[in-house]
């Protein structure tokens, strides 16, 4: 019978118990100064709708079940984004799907069910890895667990509105991309940049050419710009702050003292007769649980550890390192294996297997019983590297030749090991290492942290940026976006310092926070909620612009003639040469990143003279001399299959407009 266990390491849908209401009622009686006053606290808006902490949270366990309880701080803000899009989906695509009439009724969710419409999440639950093919007796076992086990009754309710969230999402981007299309002009333009290179000259004319003081600008026309082209200066909302960092790091003194610990300890290590027993007592030494080869080690351990002898110790990185060889074998450095994988409970059927597979067809025996992906391939694995196996899988296999069969129980599997091919002996060693690496002392911690702790003060007292000029500091600045979870610049989890900044009012000092090996104290410098960008603070961008165009106007009228020789002469410029130029390249070569000369290339008539076209670095007359036709044409059926395929791929883009028209708001960093 499936079970949650069965789904938890088979499928990798982990459905363990969710934070209960317990733990809400607590979290929301905390007192006031928490933020909580007994209420439901906002933690953001979507679509208008005020989402409550309560919700969010909801929304976390379900998304923090898939991953268990051990997962890196990249997976945990991934589950926090994960859980947000959740709330999304439930307060503006899901009512939306509803309201179009592209929700699952319970007809078709009972198809999706069943398997008669296919479901990513029901096969990617209940699909067999090895054919694809979806296991309706899986489901019916699982449901039967549904009736009476509260964590299956939940992981159901899961999947099933994870699945039709899922085809409703899908019904929705194929109506969307039903409406899109290519038009006969882009299919005529798309036939000829695959089909035609073009080859021709220029003469170019750089904004350089023309001094900055001779051209004026307003700040009548500064503003007019900003008017008309204001969404190009759209921003998230942010704070500003300046900080600096103590950083924990050792003295000359600590290192010294390091390093007689490391040479007093290396004497001990090379008497000890029992290593491992030595690396319970030493936090600083371990044995290693695989075997290498000489040639996996420095040189500087080679010339030594082969010989028996004791290498170190030596600084490497920062670290002072000895080593010893605790054991050797002489084994094949490469083996080439195939294997069966059963649960851990088919115990008497792997001896089975064992004894059967010796002489029978190891392939076909995989194939039938194992539950690994492999078993379409007979169980092969192919070729590994006996230094890479786990201690258990280099036990088994030492002294095993070419044709023997092993058993290995490991973790929740047995796995039944042929050995197809080995490769020369090679002498292997296990070694045991002395590690101790050159970090601050206890002392110069607590320096740092007081040093650190009487900035925080002063800064208060005097100023934040009087105290950093007092003390011949440096500070940094950072600008802190809403819904952040980060501050760029600050190396390890700087979260506190982000809720911090979001609380802050302007010239307030944070506390000392401590991130990783280093203190941060920061200021807030300004708060900046508008949606745009204000003209004074876009105002040198804007005149930059606004000055290429009127240079643009001074060349241009300079650029005159019949020929492009003509405009040569006038520019006081030189023609150069563009050759073997597609319409669909990004880049000219000679030219660089041009758009507009690219796209007056391949459709100016061959011959003609172009207007000045106005570039990035300058201003561009050209001709195009000839245009070659590629050997294999593109038709124009085949184009056309293209740019549908473009366009649809295009539509996915809706998701996005869907979510930006939605108005989010996202403060959960403030609590989670």
């Amino acid at each position: 019978m499936i079970s949650l266990n069965t789904l938890r390491t088979k499928f990798g849908i982990i459905l363990s118990v969710v934070i209960g209401g317990a733990l809400l009622a607590f979290i929301l009686s905390l007192k006031t100064e928490m933020g909580f006053s007994g209420n439901d606290p906002e933690v953001g808006t979507v679509a208008g709708d005020d989402i409550h902490y309560s919700e969010f949270l909801a929304a976390y366990d379900d998304v923090k079940s898939q991953m268990g309880d051990a997962y890196t701080d990249e997976q945990a803000q991934q589950i926090l984004s994960n859980a947000w899009q959740m709330v999304i989906a439930d307060h503006v695509f899901i009512p939306g799907f509803e309201a179009m009439g592209l929700g699952v009724g319970e007809a078709e969710h009972k198809a999706l069910v069943r398997g008669e419409r296919a479901s990513n999440v029901f096969a990617s639950a209940f699909g067999n890895p090895q054919t694809g093919e979806y296991n309706l007796e899986a489901v019916s076992q699982f449901l039967q667990q549904v009736e009476t086990n509260p964590q299956a009754q939940k992981a159901w309710a899961y999947l099933c509105k994870q699945a039709d969230f899922d085809r409703s999402m899908m019904k929705y981007q194929a109506l969307v991309q039903k409406g899109t299309y290519a038009t006969n002009l882009e299919v005529e333009r798309g036939v000829k940049a695959a089909n035609n290179t073009y080859n021709g000259r220029y003469v170019i004319s750089r904004y350089s050419s023309v001094a900055d003081s001779l051209v004026n600008v307003s700040d009548s026309e500064i503003k007019a710009y900003y008017k008309a082209h204001k969404n190009q200066y759209k921003q998230t909302p942010y704070r500003s702050i300046a900080y600096v960092e103590f950083d924990v790091v050792a003295t000359d003194a600590d290192k010294a003292a390091v390093e007689a610990e490391a040479k007093a300890a290396t004497e001990q290590f090379a008497a000890a007769k029992d290593l491992k027993a030595f690396s319970r007592e030493n936090r600083h030494a371990s044995v290693a649980q695989s075997y290498i080869t000489a040639a996996q080690m420095t040189e500087d351990e080679s010339k030594v550890l082969v010989k028996g002898g004791v290498y170190g110790p030596a600084l490497v990185a920062d670290e002072w390192r000895a080593a010893r060889v605790v054991d050797t074998r002489n084994v094949p450095e490469k083996y080439t294996l195939s294997h069966i994988v059963l649960p851990y409970t088919d115990d008497k059927l792997a001896d089975s297997l064992v004894t059967v597979a010796k002489k029978g067809d190891f392939a076909a025996l995989a194939t039938e019983f194992s539950v690994a992906e492999t078993a379409a391939e007979g169980g092969k694995i192919g070729e590994v590297t006996y230094s890479t196996l786990a201690p258990e899988f280099a036990d088994a296999l030492y002294g095993k030749k070419k044709g023997d069969v092993v058993k290995v129980t490991m973790g929740n599997v047995i796995q039944v090991l042929k050995v197809d091919a080995v490769s020369a002996p090679v002498k292997h060693y296990k070694v045991a290492s002395l590690t101790y690496p050159q970090v601050a002392s206890q002392q110069t911690q607590r320096d740092v942290h007081n040093a650190a702790s009487l900035f925080a003060v002063n800064a208060v007292d005097a100023g934040f940026d009087e105290t950093v000029t007092a003390q011949a500091l440096a500070s940094r600045t950072a600008t802190v976006e809403k819904a952040a979870r980060a501050v760029r610049g600050i190396e390890g989890n700087s979260i506190e310092v982000v809720r911090w900044a979001n609380e802050a009012k302007v010239g307030d000092v944070s506390p000392l926070i401590k991130i990783d090996d280093h203190y941060v104290i920061a200021t807030l410098k300004g708060i900046d909620n508008n949606e745009y960008r204000t003209v004074s603070d876009v105002a040198a961008s804007i005149r930059s612009t606004i000055i290429r165009d009127k240079k643009f106007d001074i060349i241009a009228s300079k650029m005159a003639g019949a020929t492009l020789e003509d405009v040569a002469k006038a520019a006081n410029s030189e023609i150069k040469n563009f050759d073997s130029v597609k319409y669909d390249a990004y880049y000219i070569p000679g030219i660089g990143v041009e758009p507009r000369v690219l796209g007056t290339i391949s459709t100016l008539e061959a011959g003609k003279l172009s207007a000045p076209i106005k570039g990035a670095s300058g201003v561009y007359v050209l001709v195009t001399d000839t245009v070659t036709p590629a050997e294999e044409a593109q038709t124009v059926e085949a184009e056309k299959v293209k740019q549908q395929a473009s366009a649809e791929q295009s539509a996915t883009r809706a998701f996005y407009a869907v979510q930006e028209l939605a108005e989010v708001e996202d403060n959960t960093v403030s609590y989670f």
